[in-house]
């Protein structure tokens, strides 16, 4: 749908002077984030109204910087809609509150064709591309038949060679590992501080139990153990020790381990023989549901703080757990959402990356359908297995080329066990990460005025 959606857009902006464009991408913006964050909504009201008027403001912007163009004239600046777009989503990971990309226009190219353009050009070459797509479309209603075809050929040729790249592009294999997936099932829709986390704990712990032969590794949720204080020594440490244990294998388990007003939030390693062998702290929290930004002001005005009583702290390190079954890339639940937190495990070498997740505060499957389908363009990026825990779903396997070869439902107790490939090399993508993608944007934006003057 985005390149039906990108072709109507770049129709109503053509030839419009700036303050319409404003207008337009203003209302395009209202009814995009109006309805698609209407999950939000349920979480925190204020919330919702403040991030879809950010977002709202921010897709005007996107639209407002897209130079016009001259009634006829098909080098007018409608061509640098996909630019505009591009630097939208770019902008997306990193404001506001360091990053909220909830909704992103690329997690509806997943099951199509553009979406192979992902490992030359990770997320942000798939809008480009899926845009100029729209763009194509739209210059079959804007030119002249003289101009149309050679309008087509450019759209066709700028979205083609991407998809005909990304598809030839190939990881090495390196084996492949046997990974049992844990999630507890449980209610949803509540947040942590109305539910017993000795209750999320033995529900896990009851489907590890399940588990039968010795696999490879085993990966929980996050936030399966809850401790005061560390995690070392404590009862969540002696039951995680227990299943590495009993199946002589490496398990990774979320802790959240209470330090007062604050808590890490961790992915843990226990190994074999029942050792803590490493860990990750996240990095990247999620604002209103981690961390209350501007908590002091807010404390007065509003009681949001006492649904998020204490701020996590964020973590330092890189995003990788060395483990006896070779280098396991994690990152933990929002951060899959941010494509440069697993490029930095899969160029510091990880084979697979392991996602412990935990939303069950949503009522509604939103989120947690937008956790798979980060899991999916991650996966297509970097050429890497992505296996996501999650404690009432989804926990899904996904195959290094996007598939999701294994699914729970959402509530339901569930074992997922799978032989997965592990990867190593890099695409071009890793390498060279979102750079080239947003020169070509910024590029494409000012060619416009480059044409004019040149002229």
């Amino acid at each position: 749908m985005l390149p039906l959606g990108v072709a109507l857009l770049t129709v109503a902006l053509y030839g419009r002077a700036l303050r319409t464009r404003l207008v337009l991408g203003a209302l395009t913006g209202a009814v995009l984030y109006g309805t698609t964050l209407g999950w939000l909504s349920g979480f925190a009201v204020a919330g919702y109204v403040a991030i879809g008027a950010v977002e709202t403001i921010m897709l005007a912007v996107a639209v407002g910087v897209v130079p016009s163009a001259r009634t006829g004239r098909w080098a007018g600046g409608w061509w640098a809609v996909p630019a505009g777009l591009v630097l939208l989503d770019a902008a997306q990971t990193r404001f506001p509150f360091d990053g909220f990309p909830l909704p992103a226009l690329v997690h509806g190219q997943l099951d199509g064709p553009f979406a192979l353009a992902a490992p030359v050009g990770g997320s942000l070459l798939v809008t480009a591309v899926a845009a100029t797509a729209g763009v194509g479309l739209a210059a079959l209603v804007l030119t002249r038949i003289r101009a149309r075809l050679v309008a087509v050929g450019v759209a066709v040729v700028v979205a083609g060679l991407p998809v005909a790249a990304g598809a030839a592009v190939r990881t090495d294999h390196a084996g492949d590992l046997d990974v049992a997936v844990v999630q507890g099932g449980g209610p949803r829709g509540l947040r942590a501080v109305f539910t017993d986390p000795g209750d999320t704990t033995d529900r896990q712990f009851a489907v590890a139990e399940q588990i039968t032969g010795s696999p490879d590794l085993v990966l929980f949720p996050e936030t399966v153990i809850s401790a005061d204080g560390t995690v070392v020594g404590s009862a969540g440490d002696v039951r995680a020790a227990e299943v590495a244990r009993r199946l002589d294998a490496p398990v990774v388990v979320g802790v959240a381990e209470n330090q007062g007003a604050a808590f890490r939030n961790a992915a843990v390693l226990w190994g074999p023989n029942g050792a803590i062998l490493g860990r990750y702290e996240k990095e990247h929290r999620v604002p209103f549901g981690e961390y209350i930004p501007g908590r002091e002001l807010l404390e007065r005005v509003t009681d949001l703080t006492a649904l998020v009583p204490r701020d996590a702290i964020a973590g330092e390190g890189t995003a990788v757990l060395e483990s006896p079954v070779g280098r396991l890339g994690v990152v933990i639940s929002y951060e899959v959402l941010f494509a440069d937190r697993v490029r930095e495990a899969v160029t510091a070498g990880s084979e697979i990356v392991l996602v412990p997740t935990n939303a069950a505060s949503y009522v509604t499957e939103d989120v947690p359908a937008i956790e798979v389908a980060g899991a999916r363009m991650r996966a297509l990026e970097f050429g890497r297995t992505v296996v996501q825990s999650a404690p009432t779903g989804y926990s899904v396997v996904v195959t290094p080329d996007g598939r999701v070869v294994a699914q729970s439902r959402l509530g339901d107790p569930a074992l997922l066990r799978e032989t997965v490939p592990l990867r190593t090399g890099l695409t071009p993508y890793a390498s060279a990460g979102d750079l080239p993608v947003l020169a070509l944007a910024l590029l494409a934006l000012i060619a416009p005025a480059l044409l004019r003057r040149a002229r």
